[in-house]
């Protein structure tokens, strides 16, 4: 099958994934020319121009203000900062290949060193390295130019990649009040000012299909092939948390005549920023439909792109066919032996490690008071909360200032934020423009609707009202900690994070060099022997959200018993899938003792849950059920 060009499987087997609105937004910075791929949220193109700003001063680079006026604000401000990160990067390795080779010695070293020595030692640019390093004390050694030459042709960057999140497509509105042209909703604007710029990396496309931003892509020829076969300059990818809905929104996208890149696999609820719960799938059988599966899918996908070639009078490249698409997963992988698992063990490509790189100075941006409290974080101080504006569950760490802000608005008797951005504004239960349920504007209206005359403490024991403080100015504060960092706004300014569980077990600040080596498993390892396997972690999350729902059900009727039983069904599948895993080997690191304990504690939880809501002709076989359990 043809290879894809997404460099980090030709060199690193992990990549960063995106993180907040901020946390990423300059880490190809920091990491592209060490070959580590990356990922840029393009939600805040406010935040982008003024990180754009921010490095044209670091670099000596002239800086002309995008104002909002601009016709096309939003997307050139986006194509003006990815060409300065995809500038800066090539920059970066014209100037490591122009280093020197040295030996490698505590005095004789430089970052083209640190390029090879990061690499994992299964690569095979690190062996042509290991090569020279050993010819490297004979001056005369007639091999030493030929793989001076050929390693020098191997450092590449990591891939500069961005996330769309296809759910925040937001139409804006001109200043008489009414909306702007579809192509300028926030997403489409989006799209359109990664497809325009310089950038050679992929399009993340995450939270679920939206049909008219897919078609959008059918207008930028960077996302096809030359016509020679060659790669696309530009790839998609599609970060999803199921089988069946990954292969809809392939196929959508196939009959645009666009190929998939990679699937990336996350975990639904055992990851950071947004959960985007499935209907009771856990990682692993996700993990393993994917590989059971992907041997069908140029068949599956390729005869819906040729029928779009043929219907735009084009000839489909012979070289396209037979495709090989990539699948890779991330979301509470935490050490190598669980990396092994996901490489070696389901065959996966490359893994995303996203949280524990909060605590990593040198690739992520976060002011410092945030970064000392995740470092501090136990599992009790992370939790999914109702902060997400969008409605979604998000995670979230308690007592982080934008927590603190937010109640301190409440107890000012001013709660709600003054929306400055406005990028999750969606709710119409009032006004006839969509607002920000965590707007001042929304808040105020909603606690008189609901009869209250005066603004109720934060303490105020009515859900309804807690539902309402819950709300977090998210798309704004999720970009101050980069800005604090970068010395762009004051120290005071609340910022909100949303790390994954994982970070609970990673206790202290780390250098890239120390976190590689804890990824490939080249030293001691930076988490507790016992902490949670990531599939152990991720069943136990299912069963929290199963109990949400279960208590959304009794108080509201919704969701229906017809879906808690389904599940809770896929839940049990789940359970049972990972019987044999649990009789095989384990790689050096699994605890999947802790997932042999999560499945027994979890199942009980869940017939006790079920008994909660299970119509009466159900409920003397799930009591049975129970009882067995328990003995």
């Amino acid at each position: 099958m043809l290879k894809s060009t997404a460099l980090y499987h030709t060199h690193h087997k992990f990549h960063i994934p995106v993180m907040g609105t901020g946390f990423t937004i300059d880490t190809p910075l920091r990491v592209a020319r060490f070959g580590i791929s990356s990922v840029m949220s393009l939600v805040d193109d406010m935040l982008i121009e003024r990180i754009r700003k921010h490095y044209c001063k670091v670099y000596g680079l002239a800086y002309e203000a995008i104002v909002q006026s601009h016709p096309d604000a939003r997307a050139a401000r986006i194509t003006a900062y990815l060409n300065l990160v995809q500038d800066v990067v090539d920059a970066q390795i014209e100037e490591i290949k122009a280093l020197p080779f040295l030996a490698g010695t505590a005095d004789a070293h430089n970052d083209k060193n640190t390029y090879f020595e990061w690499l994992p030692d299964t690569s095979p640019a690190k062996q042509v390295y290991l090569r020279w390093l050993a010819l490297s004390k004979n001056e005369g050694a007639s091999e030493k130019p030929a793989l001076e030459a050929e390693l020098n042709a191997l450092i590449v960057p990591g891939s500069v990649d961005v996330n769309i999140m296809t759910k925040l497509d937001r139409l804006p509105y001109d200043k008489e009040g009414k909306p702007l042209p579809s192509e300028f909703s926030d997403a489409k604007a989006a799209l359109r000012g990664f497809a325009l710029s310089r950038v050679r990396g992929n399009m993340t496309f995450s939270a679920g299909i939206n049909p008219t931003l897919y078609g959008t892509l059918e207008q930028f020829p960077d996302f096809y092939p030359g016509e020679d076969g060659s790669n696309p300059k530009k790839g998609v990818i599609l970060k999803v948390t199921d089988y069946r809905s990954s292969m809809i929104q392939g196929r959508f996208l196939a009959k645009k005549g666009i190929e998939v890149r990679e699937f990336r696999i996350e975990s639904a609820l055992n990851c950071g920023g947004h959960a985007f719960a499935s209907d009771g799938f856990l990682m692993g059988p996700i993990v393993q439909e994917f590989m059971d599966s992907r041997g069908s899918f140029p068949e599956m996908f390729e005869p819906l792109i040729e029928a779009w070639y043929r219907k735009k009078g084009k000839t489909f490249p012979e070289n396209r066919r037979n495709r090989y698409i990539d699948v890779t997963a991330q979301g509470g992988i935490g050490n190598h032996g669980e990396m092994r698992r996901m490489l070696e063990g389901y065959g996966l490509d490359a893994t995303g490690w996203g949280s524990p790189f909060l605590l990593v100075p040198e690739v992520t941006s976060l002011d410092e008071h945030t970064r000392k409290q995740l470092q501090e974080a136990g599992e009790e101080d992370l939790y999914q909360s109702d902060a997400s504006p969008l409605g979604i569950l998000f995670n979230n760490m308690r007592g982080s200032s934008s927590e603190v802000w937010t109640h301190k608005q409440i107890e000012n008797g001013r709660p709600g934020s003054a929306c400055p951005k406005g990028y999750l504004v969606s709710n119409t239960e009032f006004t006839e423009q969509p607002i920000c349920t965590a707007s001042k504007e929304y808040q105020a209206l909603k606690l008189k609707a609901m009869g209250y005359e005066t603004i109720p403490p934060v303490t105020d024991p009515d859900p309804k009202v807690q539902y309402v403080y819950a709300k977090q100015c998210i798309c704004d504060q999720l970009g101050n900690g980069a800005l604090i960092e970068m010395g762009e706004t004051a120290v005071r300014a609340p910022v909100s994070v949303c790390p994954g569980p994982n970070i609970a077990y990673f206790d202290r600040q780390y250098t890239l060099g120390e976190m590689i080596d804890h990824i490939y498993g080249r030293g001691p390892s930076l988490v507790p022997e016992d902490r949670p396997y990531m599939f152990a972690k991720d069943l136990r999350l299912y069963v929290d959200y199963f109990e949400r729902l279960v208590n959304k059900h009794t108080a509201y009727g919704d969701p229906t018993v017809a879906y808690l039983r389904e599940f809770k069904e896929n839940l049990e599948a789940g359970m049972r899938y990972y019987g044999p895993l649990l009789a095989g080997p384990a790689f050096e690191g699994e605890n999947l003792a802790s997932l042999a304990a999560e499945i027994g504690l979890q199942g009980l939880r869940l017939e006790e849950l079920w008994l909660v809501v299970a119509p009466p002709e159900e409920r003397e076989a799930a009591l049975s059920s129970l009882e067995a359990a328990a003995v």
